[in-house]
């Protein structure tokens, strides 16, 4: 059996409820570029371990309620 594995956030609505937060002033608080995090957004990229972290940090969050992980079997 092949495991595979998705990864999805939460980061679009997070950033509507913290008022409409734009991806430039999330970015700019983790310190990475508004495409990244457009792209995280999208499931296109995913984030190292310590953007992950600071993105959770911004939202007061835990990263486990930003970030999810499916495991599914194939």
């Amino acid at each position: 059996m092949k495991s595979t594995f998705q990864i999805s956030n939460n980061i679009r609505t997070l950033r509507f409820m913290a008022g409409e937060m734009t991806q430039q002033s999330l970015a700019e608080q983790v310190g990475v570029t508004r495409q990244t995090i457009m792209a995280i957004e999208k499931g296109k990229y995913f984030p190292s371990l310590e953007v992950a972290f600071k993105i959770a940090r911004v939202f007061g969050k835990p990263v486990e309620d930003v970030f999810h992980y499916h495991d599914t079997r194939v």
